[in-house]
């Protein structure tokens, strides 16, 4: 306790720094941008014709991208270089991100399971304990796949009677995974392996003998841009080659739609989930000792997501008549008959059911925060689960012959916290505690609603100091993301902690787009109505200014992927409403992402330019073609990765080279382009720290408002 309350004073001084600012801090001049070629490629869109003079940064394997990309970076890191704090922030984030974490275990086999790291591990290793709570060992550490950190683990799963155990490895943050096996026995890695999958792993059959999963054939050309066509759905029997493979299923008619497969736990049935892009499902079905594969539930214009197989019947989540989302059985021996187990809430979202102990736990969302209730399998009421605090909950579901689970719980100041849960009773036990070097007490986050443009009401959280004064000098950063139906639920982020601790404001807006309050909200941000998402976070900016927790002058927004996109259009449609602006990864030329990798499934939410009637409002909001000459810019870093395969690199690329031709302002746009890193997941915690230490250093020099170490 006394070094939080010396931490609490330092953090006092750093506040009024934080909000007084420094009117004198040095002003850093960039080098000149490098020279970006511009071409003559003009496209006609229904007769609009649309230029498009950095089509040559498409091709990520060329010398002249290549070279475009070193005298980008070369410029941004002579930026950064000169920004006196940013090895200090980087200092502090290393001691933030440094606490041991370890995750809830599941058991498997005679053994319990977990991810621990033990505090700036590149990535989590996998260890194994055959009582909780006493002392582990190590069963899989991924860092020694590579020698920087950067193959993580996408997927892992055990066959059922625990003896094995499958992971897909993605290396340098890659879509594109190869899946291996283990023997848990004897923690050595079999022969198995299987080549170029994505957006899969494996599905252990119920006997345990193999597992299904769904991959490409291997691309021709363009490993990480080409568009993914054809998935299919194959067996594979342990102990033999990949190209012995069962094909289970496939469709040559509709080369874009995507696969997977669910077998149900007795070995009866096996069921195919088909999607046509992020959102709408359909499911086939066929006993396993047919061939041939029948619909069950038809169609891609609602979503259902499979949770248990019993005594004949699937249960299974949907949207179907139900906004909030409901779970259904439908007997699979008489499919016309289907039956309501857990009927939709008026108002709360049905985020998805877990199974464990012979029970169904289904997890709500109310407001953007996490509500957990137990019910048999007729939707019978057992309890309302009392969470012991408010925030994002994780783990319900395990085996049907467990007696307890366990859960995490984290918000936006207190670390994932680990319990156990007692099926019969309903209790929960603290299990694990992280300790981080911080006062939770110090700060509180609230949640506030505020008016959109069209008078709808948008929850937002706010986490900031206590003591903080509303004068409208505070430093804040807004966050968010709005689309695919996506929730941004309260959870524990090192790097936004450190920005609070220096007297920021740090605020994640719930936009519609995601399914916060359901399909509605979903629907109210997505296609034709994607404008009501950059209008929501435009209003969350103009009512933090109003209500004076900052200004124009102190504000930054930032978003990633979907996100990336949100902060591109925001800061073409209102440059003049904030300071700085940190796009990631995102999706940028909205009138081309459709033909990179899987961006065609993405059209399901966003429209198509190819489609006459949607490329008009497409075009209206798209980032990279609303950029206009003459107008001054907010400073702007833009950060992306050269192994991103999921929204190409091209779109930063050609968006920054844009940007760069057309800022009549002296505030500066920079391009970060990370190498042997994809979009975001698995990346490992040295590069997190690195990419975070620049993006606030960028932030703070670029209010105005100095980093000052906690201890001066």
């Amino acid at each position: 306790m006394k070094q939080f309350s010396r931490m609490a004073a330092l953090l006092a001084g750093a506040s009024v720094l934080a909000m007084t600012g420094c009117d004198n801090m040095k002003q850093i001049k960039h080098l000149p941008y490098p020279e970006t070629a511009r071409g003559e490629v003009v496209d006609n869109y229904f007769g609009t014709e649309v230029p498009d003079p950095y089509r040559w940064l498409e091709d990520d394997n060329s010398e002249a991208t290549a070279a475009w990309v070193a005298a980008e970076n070369a410029v941004t890191e002579d930026y950064l270089s000169q920004i006196p704090f940013r090895n200090a922030i980087r200092e502090r984030l290393t001691q933030l991100w440094n606490y041991p974490k370890e995750g809830a275990p599941s058991k498997h086999g005679d053994w319990y399971y977990y991810y621990y790291n033990d505090g700036l591990q590149n990535q989590s290793v996998l260890c194994r304990t055959q009582q909780p709570g006493e002392a582990g060992e190590v069963f899989l550490d991924p860092n020694t796949l590579s020698e920087d950190g950067t193959v993580a683990l996408s997927a892992v799963s055990f066959s059922k009677n625990g003896r094995y155990f499958a992971y897909a490895a993605a290396a340098s943050g890659s879509d594109w995974v190869e899946i291996r096996v283990m023997d848990t026995e004897t923690k050595t890695r079999t022969e198995d392996r299987i080549e170029w999958v994505k957006f899969s792993g494996a599905v252990w059959a119920p006997d345990s003998k193999g597992f299904y999963y769904s991959a490409y054939d291997a691309p021709k050309e363009g490993v990480y841009s080409a568009q993914n066509q054809f998935q299919k759905v194959y067996y594979h029997k342990l102990g033999t080659p990949q190209t012995a493979d069962r094909l289970i299923y496939e469709d040559k008619a509709h080369p874009l739609r995507y696969f997977s497969a669910w077998p149900s736990e007795d070995g009866k049935w096996l069921f195919v989930i088909a999607s046509e892009g992020t959102s709408g499902t359909e499911i086939l079905c066929r006993k396993t000792s047919e061939t041939k594969f029948r619909t069950l539930l038809a169609g891609f214009d609602h979503d259902y997501a499979p949770v248990d197989c019993k005594e004949d019947n699937l249960y299974f989540v949907t949207n179907e008549g139900a906004s909030n989302y409901t779970l259904k059985r439908i007997a699979l021996t008489a499919p016309a008959k289907v039956e309501t187990v857990i009927p939709e809430h008026e108002k709360n979202l049905l985020e998805g059911v877990g199974t464990a102990g012979g029970y169904l736990f289904a997890s709500y969302l109310q407001d953007a925060q996490n509500q957990v209730v137990q019910y048999d399998y007729d939707g019978r009421l057992v309890r309302e689960i009392v969470l012991p605090a408010i925030g994002t909950v994780g783990g319900f579901s395990g085996e049907e012959e467990d007696t307890e689970l366990y859960y995490s719980l984290a918000n936006y100041t207190a670390p994932a916290t680990i319990y156990r849960y007692d099926i019969a009773s309903g209790e929960s036990t603290l299990y694990k505690s992280p300790e981080v070097a911080f006062d939770p007490a110090l700060f509180v986050t609230e949640q506030v609603f505020y008016p959109s443009k069209d008078g709808t009401q948008v929850p937002m959280f706010i986490t900031r100091r206590k003591d903080m004064k509303l004068d409208g000098k505070n430093p804040c950063l807004l966050y968010g993301y709005g689309g695919f139906q996506i929730n941004l639920t309260p959870g524990f982020n090192p790097s936004a902690l450190m920005f609070v601790e220096q007297g920021g404001v740090y605020c994640v807006a719930n936009l519609r787009g995601g399914s916060e309050y359901g399909e509605a909200w979903h629907k109210a941000g997505m296609l034709e109505n994607k404008q009501n998402v950059f209008d929501d976070f435009i209003a969350a900016a103009e009512y933090l200014i109003a209500q004076k927790y900052t200004s124009s002058e102190r504000l930054a927004i930032n978003g990633g992927s979907n996100g990336g996109l949100l902060v591109g259009a925001c800061e073409v449609q209102r440059p003049d409403l904030y300071a700085v602006c940190l796009p990631q990864v995102g999706v940028m030329d909205m009138l081309r992402y459709h033909k990179f990798t899987i961006g065609w499934g993405w059209a399901v939410e966003y429209g198509s330019s190819d489609n006459e009637e949607q490329f008009p409002y497409i075009y209206k909001y798209s980032p990279l073609h609303n950029i206009k000459e003459g107008v001054k810019y907010p400073a702007t870093l833009v950060m992306t990765a050269d192994h991103d395969d999921r929204v190409v690199p091209a779109h930063s690329f050609k968006f920054a080279a844009q940007m760069q031709h057309c800022q009549a302002g002296e505030a500066p746009v920079l391009i970060r382009i990370e190498s042997k890193a994809g979009h975001g997941a698995g990346k490992p915690t040295s590069k997190r720290i690195d990419e975070a230490a620049d993006m606030y250093a960028f932030l703070f020099q670029n209010i105005g408002v100095p980093y000052r170490p906690v201890g001066e």
